[in-house]
């Protein structure tokens, strides 16, 4: 699958999982002191900061008080932006060495909002998005980023988990989220 149509899929994912939030902006979520609406902000800050860094700057967003249209508006813009002759496929000197602005977004960034998207769920108590197949594939990332995974302000320390436990589980405890977790 190409780089534009894996962010494609997870912000599509991200999208309707917001379209479910009904009012609950505030929900706390497994991120620790962070609600829905600070997810999403999260989300989309880092996004227009890594393409800003790249000379890529996004239109400025209209005002509004909805997180919901925030995002929309923003990843429509990533996507046309991905999508605009060359940019996908624009290289540049990454954190890990040489990369693509579309495999950033869709294996960094793109990840971000899976990881995300389950902890949006989680805050309004729907099920988990991911799947124990996206698991495996996410788990893989991580693997490459070493300790890196564990700086400050990207995950976590890892919490254990039975052996038994599907992939998804496993994933998320590896990210320093307890699978188990529920809105109070």
């Amino acid at each position: 699958m190409d780089t534009i149509t894996i962010f494609r899929n997870r912000a599509d994912r991200f999208n309707q999982l917001l379209t479910k939030v009904d009012g609950r902006w505030d929900a706390p979520t497994p991120c620790t002191d962070w609600a829905v609406r600070d997810v999403v902000r999260h989300v989309i800050d880092t996004e227009r900061d890594f393409l800003d860094r790249q000379q890529l700057p996004l239109p400025n967003q209209a005002a509004t008080d909805d997180p919901a249209q925030a995002w929309h508006s923003h990843a429509e813009a990533v996507i046309d932006l991905l999508s605009s002759d060359g940019v996908a496929e624009r290289n540049y000197e990454g954190y890990f060495g040489p990369a693509t602005i579309g495999d950033t977004m869709a294996n960094f960034y793109g990840w971000d909002l899976a990881v995300h998207a389950w902890d949006v769920a989680r805050a309004i108590g729907e099920g988990n998005p991911i799947s124990d197949a996206e698991a495996r594939e996410l788990a893989a990332g991580a693997e490459g980023w070493g300790a890196a995974l564990y700086s400050d302000g990207i995950c976590a320390a890892a919490l254990p988990v039975n052996d038994d436990a599907g992939d998804a589980d496993k994933l998320l405890a590896k990210l320093g989220r307890d699978p188990e977790w529920t809105a109070a």
